[in-house]
């Protein structure tokens, strides 16, 4: 601007054409800023991809897909187990690890672990994200997180035991907050109605078609018999069984299962049919009175859900497909992203220093 004014010509410094070229420049700055404004007011926060970890950590998949082959063949379980921790990890807080985090030494609050309705998760799930864990630290240290960890190997495991393989999109943060208060209210428990199912997954934007495709996931896994004793001996309060078992089922499951006093640890498997194995036969089974919950029953015999249970039923692709773009979904519940909402944690059982 001196430049301007001191220049000998006589038009350029006429009050006029200094005036003019004032506007100019302000005219101009008022348009760049008013870019840059638009622009950072319409920038999105980075969203959950695919490929978030192409430069820092390109071979994330491959680190923990070596853990999850591994487990897989000396633990099987490990499938089942990680698969559930991963829907357990999503319905409290979102997906952010959360349900790794150990009680600290003398804390007042417990953390979801030690939450009633998660004290029969399974040890090898939490083996599994941790061994996963320590592998990518020693080859991307304070990188990736534990919870794209978790979902990266819950997918693992679908596929290793038959079910289909989907792209992990990743970028979430590790969560701060984890309290088994919050755990109660926001679990589906195993003699839900089907409005009670409904609420609870509409409360967290998943639909009705996603309640009945994720409640495919039972078709690996185990229940304990405490989740489904009721309907044997005393259904709804009737001292009847549940007269939606089949006859069959009910004469096998009160053989493992007595009224009172049974072995607390015997298990049986959702998929009476192919228990191992990551297919659609969870969907014919409960069409043929073969549901081990209440809570999976119910789709077979409501007319909201019934159509859908027929079709995947009947159609495994059509499964596979549904099941992979559900649980894209289900994993974009409430993801932290950045330090003001989270954490990269290099132990996934406990909070950064």
């Amino acid at each position: 601007m001196p430049t301007v004014l001191s220049s000998s010509s006589s038009s350029s410094s006429s009050p006029s054409s200094v005036l003019r070229y004032l506007l100019i420049i302000l005219l101009a700055f008022s348009s760049t800023n008013c870019i840059a404004k638009t622009t950072n007011a319409t920038r999105k926060p980075r969203q959950l991809s695919v490929d978030y970890y192409a430069r820092t950590c390109p071979q994330v998949d491959q680190l923990v897909g070596s853990v999850t082959s591994q487990q897989f063949k000396e633990a099987p379980v490990s499938a089942p187990a990680t698969i559930r921790l991963f829907f357990h990890d999503c319905f409290v807080e979102g997906c952010d690890g959360s349900i790794l985090i150990s009680t600290k030494p003398g804390s007042k609050e417990l953390a979801e672990k030690e939450a009633e309705d998660n004290k029969d998760l399974r040890v090898e799930g939490f083996q599994t994200v941790n061994k996963a864990k320590a592998l990518v630290e020693s080859k991307c240290p304070g990188v990736v997180s534990c919870a794209d960890i978790l979902a990266i190997a819950a997918r693992d495991f679908i596929h290793l035991a038959g079910g289909p393989y989907y792209q992990v999109k990743k970028g979430r943060w590790d969560g701060r907050i984890s309290m088994a208060s919050r755990v109660g209210a926001n679990i589906p428990r195993a003699n839900f109605t089907l409005d009670q199912q409904l609420k609870l997954f509409n409360s967290k934007g998943l639909s009705l078609e996603d309640l009945v495709v994720l409640s495919g996931a039972h078709t690996i896994g185990f229940a304990h018999c405490k989740q489904f004793v009721s309907r044997l001996y005393n259904y709804k309060g009737t001292r009847q069984p549940d007269p939606a078992i089949d006859p069959r089922l009910l004469k096998a499951l009160r053989m493992s299962c007595p009224p009172f006093g049974g072995n607390t640890d015997i298990v049986t498997p959702f998929d009476v049919t192919t228990p191992f194995v990551f297919d659609h036969a969870y969907y014919g089974n409960i069409e043929a009175k073969l549901g081990l919950l209440a809570s999976d029953q119910a789709l077979s015999l409501d007319p909201r859900t019934k159509p859908l249970v027929q079709q995947l039923g009947s159609n495994k692709l059509k499964f596979f497909q549904a099941f992979s773009q559900a649980m894209e979904k289900m994993g974009s519940i409430g993801v932290k992203r950045g330090r003001r909402h989270g954490e990269k944690r290099k132990d996934c059982s406990m909070h950064m220093l």
